[in-house]
């Protein structure tokens, strides 16, 4: 069994959790300029086994698709002909930014912390991630 990642998608950095191998544990990862994503994930495969991806479906809360949903669908494109034998999950990430902000305030770190956007990124890939856990086992 290989790892599944999650990848909070954005215009100009993507937050990146994985599971374990037994995926079981979601961790948050790494924080990767957006234009550097596919290298990034070229390196990661080939130093670990991965199954799969679970990219952030962006829906506000009118059930509005957001506009940076475009950009996650080239993405996506190209992932699967550059990785097609990696299996490429969406998951709804509502409430995903704010949650990562909510969790950050209450670790403990401080304020300079608490405000880098690239851990609110990677935070935010951890819990899609481990909603995606959850709802593969029901």
């Amino acid at each position: 069994m290989g790892q599944i990642l999650a990848i909070d998608y954005g215009k100009a950095r993507c937050g990146i959790a994985a599971t374990d191998d037994m995926q079981i544990i979601a961790s948050g990862l790494d924080t990767v300029e957006t234009h550097f994503l596919i290298s990034f994930l070229a390196q990661y495969f080939s130093k670990n086994r991965v199954d799969a991806i679970v990219v952030g479906l962006p829906v506000d809360l009118k059930g509005q698709i957001s506009e940076v949903e475009t950009d996650i669908l080239s993405f996506i494109e190209k992932f699967k002909s550059e990785f097609p034998d990696i299996k490429v999950e969406r998951l709804d990430e509502r409430f995903t930014s704010k949650m990562a902000s909510f969790f950050i305030s209450q670790s403990g770190k401080s304020k300079k912390q608490r405000q880098q956007k690239g851990l609110i990124d990677k935070v935010s890939a951890t819990i899609i991630l481990q909603n995606f856990l959850e709802q593969k086992i029901r």
